[in-house]
């Protein structure tokens, strides 16, 4: 079988790691006499590295996909209030507690 007819092959089969990495492979065999089986077992870590690589560019460019739509409008945040009450208590029936806690200065009795 000829190196195009292999590769024809390969891709019909959607074996596109092997594709890549088949020249390299096939020439480093060459030059260090590998057997048959580390030939097609470094054909077969290749494709199976490359699928691994497709599913997680698939993941992360869904979750990029997602994010970029939920955050396309700008977050407002309020401006900080001028005076704090997380020290004072509250005190019943009081609808907002006061710097001294009691209802003096409100105009009431």
């Amino acid at each position: 079988m000829e190196r195009s007819e292999i590769l024809t092959a390969m891709a019909e089969l959607k074996l596109y790691g092997m594709k890549a990495a088949f020249d390299e492979i096939i020439s480093t065999a060459v030059k260090r006499q590998h057997e048959p089986q580390r030939i097609v077992g470094d054909l077969l870590a290749a494709e199976i590295t490359e699928k691994q690589a497709r599913s997680i560019r698939y993941v992360t460019s869904g979750a990029n996909l997602y994010q970029s739509h939920r955050f396309e409008v700008p977050i407002i945040r309020r401006a900080p209030r001028a005076r704090s009450y997380q020290g004072c208590r509250r005190v019943q029936g009081q609808s907002r507690p006061g710097p001294s806690g009691g209802r003096e200065g409100r105009g009431q009795p």
